[in-house]
């Protein structure tokens, strides 16, 4: 199996660590599993949205798809376990407590072996859980937008995707045998990653328009992003001691080259590699001392020693790049582009924030089935999207479903 497809379908993550379902950042925050449950919600489901309800099959399906994906990689000497199916977790507490374990090693008792297997089913309903109600929000939303795409053109995307990571039949038949998924589920996770972005274009339509006034107007208020400070390129020798210092410049001015002086007596591994040079140098990024006598120098005049708290340094300014302001014209393009970004993002995020809303209003789940998400969840100890990006009205690429 190989790592494209997996990438491409957001089918594998590394073992044991992140999950096998793309989960929005909105939906991270941590929560604990609620004892209550919605009382409209079928003996066969696990939650109902609106009057779609997720089936409990549905749900044991993906468990034990993500159970098969968390399991360690093979050779790393750690046991595979069985799908952790409450409440007593029978096969997968006797694969801990069966394991063959190294001489002088103890054995996992079933006390242990159960509770590493009850935290193992809660990580993994947790992640199922806000998969099926986040596709499930997503379809719902699609049909409501009028937002489809075709069996056609799932198919194309999905085939190009497997072409280039299996080009064996076999490799992807293993593939699919080890990941607890068919090749339904695989197409329809494209299909809900292939609704995820035509959703998300149809909610950023027409913010991608920004008049000369709005460009002027931001570039106005924000020149000096669009200056660049004068730069001086120097050659440099830095050494610990006066005397070390006045006797390398002494040799630069009996015609010693900078790359033979810098080797034989700078202590500045950098600028020492490239024979003394320290190009683009801005003021206010050297030490005070050296910064002042750098940006008060003339160019091409032999300098120093300068005394600092490195050491001593003898310096020669080699170019000087005067500063430059870039025009309203020479900007445009790049403001029009970060405007454009910026009211695109500012409308997902509204969207995000309804969205949400109105499906956690409609998001009811069962008893041991409720997490964040469901509107009968205890309020989350932190709010807000996980760090690490802007909430997200939807699952993330490659997330799917079974229906």
């Amino acid at each position: 199996m190989t790592h494209n497809l997996r990438k491409a379908l957001g089918l594998l993550r590394p073992a044991r660590r992140a999950t096998l379902l793309a989960i929005p950042a909105a939906a991270a925050v941590a929560v604990g599993v609620a004892g209550c449950g919605g009382n409209d919600v079928p003996a066969n489901a696990v939650a109902k949205v609106g009057d779609s309800i997720i089936k409990k099959a549905d749900f044991n399906h993906w468990l034990n798809a993500a159970a098969k994906q968390s399991q360690p990689p093979p050779g790393s000497g750690v046991t595979k376990l069985p799908t952790p199916y409450p409440p007593n977790y029978t096969a997968c507490v006797n694969a801990q407590v069966n394991a063959k374990t190294k001489k002088g090693d103890t054995k996992t008792s079933p006390a242990d072996a159960k509770k590493t297997c009850q935290q193992q089913y809660e990580s993994l309903k947790q992640q199922v859980m806000q998969f099926l109600i986040q596709a499930e929000w997503l379809e719902q939303e699609a049909d409501k937008q009028g937002v489809k795409v075709t069996d056609a053109a799932v198919q194309k995307q999905f085939q190009d995707q497997k072409k280039q990571s299996f080009p064996k039949e076999a490799d992807y038949r293993k593939f699919l045998q080890g990941s607890g998924m068919t090749e339904q589920d695989l197409l329809f996770r494209v299909r809900l990653n292939m609704l995820t972005n035509e959703l998300r274009q149809k909610i950023v339509k027409g913010k991608d328009t920004v008049t000369d006034a709005q460009i002027s107007d931001y570039y106005n208020k924000n020149k000096s992003r669009f200056a660049q400070p004068e730069r001086r390129d120097l050659l440099i020798v830095l050494t610990k001691t006066k005397a070390k210092a006045d006797q390398a410049k002494s040799e630069l001015e009996h015609g010693a080259s900078w790359k033979s002086v810098a080797k034989k007596y700078s202590i500045d591994q950098a600028s020492k590699s490239q024979g003394g040079k320290l190009p683009g140098v801005v003021k206010g990024t050297q030490e005070k001392t050296f910064n002042e006598a750098i940006f008060s120098a003339k160019k091409g005049q032999l300098e120093g020693p300068v005394k600092t708290q490195f050491g001593y340094y003898v310096f020669e300014v080699q170019k000087i790049t005067p500063a430059n302001q870039q025009t309203l014209g020479e900007s445009k393009d790049t403001i029009r582009n970060l405007l454009r970004s910026q009211q695109e993002q500012s409308a997902l995020n509204s969207f995000v924030t309804d969205y949400q809303r109105r499906y956690t209003d409609k998001t009811n789940c069962a008893k041991g089935f409720v997490v964040q998400g469901c509107k009968n969840a205890p309020k989350p100890k932190s709010t807000g999207p996980a760090s690490g990006g802007s909430p997200q009205p939807m699952p993330q690429s490659g997330s799917s479903t079974q229906k």
